[in-house]
């Protein structure tokens, strides 16, 4: 989820230059066995990027000097990219041990798996808003940092809005999980778009601290409630308290979407109001549209793939999701065109391929799927992460600076 603190750029510790120069803009490449993803027109302009804000929510200011407590105890040595990556490892893990007992979101899990992903989502709130102020601390902001944080927080989201729906064991009503699944991943998505086309990441009264908080608390009813307290029927409404937060979702998507289209809509800061990169304010539509429909058709076809195995098919389209967020957020920083082709559509059209042709059983595909988006998320970042770093003559994980390579000598 969107931070509410976000590291802020300064120039790029070196002007280094990448042996990308001879890809062309919005190529893919080999260098080595390297995959290369950003051209020397992507890298440059990203140099020149400046992270741009506005907006605050209703809890930011109270949970200010905690964070900046926390912040004073850590060392100097340590890298803001180590804090963000490991506090979204905690909240992975801990959502993991969640799904591992609650496949089909309709189980009941052990007290201590829902305690763990409150405590878990707890730590990764600290240490996403932590990051950026550790990044100032050390005086080693760059372009590569919000990039990695916006990231990380494309993976958590979906993590997060399948752990919610598991806490609240919104299994037994698929149509509601399928909504609150998507529409967070949407939602996720869209405050993206709109800094596409704004250059601004805007923040509302009710953002993402006030949402976290919302759901370590459901992670709280759930460890203490059990499933009696959300099968219970509500007087006079006649519906089970599951479904308040299904409804909370319904009503808060419309709310942040209403105000991300109007932004949207209303012309961006290129030339004759298109986006960053100069292209149209829509063009963001076609890849989480295809996403979402890709979804929905199969949910909607006679097979019961979602209502079987839940977790599996949002984690499918969820980490599709995430790899085109990343490369919107890739596109806004470098001032440059999104392309529709992406490999992050190959996993989610072959499951919806296997529902026209059932070439195989959907448990088996949706494996597959799953180890195939993973693994076109995960080789992504590394690539983009590395690729970044190299030209920016620094580490990933560390506050050191690269030791550029020596050259080969062609004289032997």
């Amino acid at each position: 989820m969107t931070s509410v603190d976000r590291r802020k750029p300064l120039r790029p510790v070196s002007d280094a230059r990448s042996d990308l120069d001879r890809f062309s803009a919005g190529s893919v490449g080999t260098e080595g066995s390297e995959l290369m993803w950003l051209s020397r027109q992507q890298l440059r302009r990203l140099e020149d990027h400046r992270y741009s804000s506005s907006g605050r929510s209703l809890l930011e200011p109270i949970m200010q000097p905690f964070w900046c407590w926390i912040v004073d105890l850590l060392p100097l040595w340590v890298a803001p990219n180590l804090i963000t990556i490991v506090g979204l490892a905690v909240n992975i893990f801990t959502t993991l041990t969640l799904i591992y007992y609650c496949p089909t979101a309709t189980e009941q899990a052990p007290t201590w798996a829902y305690l763990s992903c409150a405590l878990g989502l707890f730590i990764y709130q600290s240490l996403d808003a932590i990051d950026g102020k550790q990044a100032r601390r050390t005086n080693s902001s760059t372009p590569l940092g919000e990039l990695f944080d916006h990231g990380c927080d494309s993976l958590s989201t979906v993590f997060v809005v399948l752990g919610t729906c598991i806490a609240v064991q919104l299994g037994t009503c698929p149509s509601w999980m399928f909504f609150c699944c998507f529409a967070g991943i949407f939602m996720f998505y869209c405050a993206h778009w709109q800094t596409y086309v704004s250059g601004t990441l805007r923040f509302g009264i009710i953002d993402v601290t006030e949402v976290q908080i919302y759901i370590i608390t459901l992670y709280l009813l759930a460890a203490f409630g059990g499933t009696a307290f959300w099968e219970y029927l509500i007087p006079v409404l006649n519906v089970q308290v599951k479904i308040i937060p299904a409804v909370c979702t319904l009503l808060g998507a419309v709310f942040s979407c209403t105000n991300y289209f109007r932004v949207i809509f209303s012309g961006g800061m290129g030339k004759n109001g298109s986006t960053v990169a100069g292209t149209s304010v829509l063009s963001p539509a076609f890849h989480i549209g295809l996403i979402i429909s890709v979804a929905l058709l199969i949910y909607q076809s006679s097979s019961d793939v979602f209502q079987s195995q839940p977790c599996l098919f949002v984690l499918v389209f969820g980490f599709a999701s995430a790899k085109l967020t990343n490369r919107l957020v890739v596109a806004h920083m470098s001032k440059s065109e999104m392309r529709c082709s992406d490999l992050a559509f190959v996993a989610p059209l072959l499951l919806l391929l296997n529902q026209c042709y059932s070439f195989c059983s959907d448990r088996l595909v949706l494996w597959v799927a799953l180890v195939l988006s993973g693994l076109d998320l995960g080789c992504y970042c590394v690539s983009v992460c590395r690729q970044i770093a190299t030209h920016l003559n620094i580490c990933v994980f560390s506050l050191r600076k690269k030791v550029p390579l020596p050259k080969k000598d062609n004289h032997h």
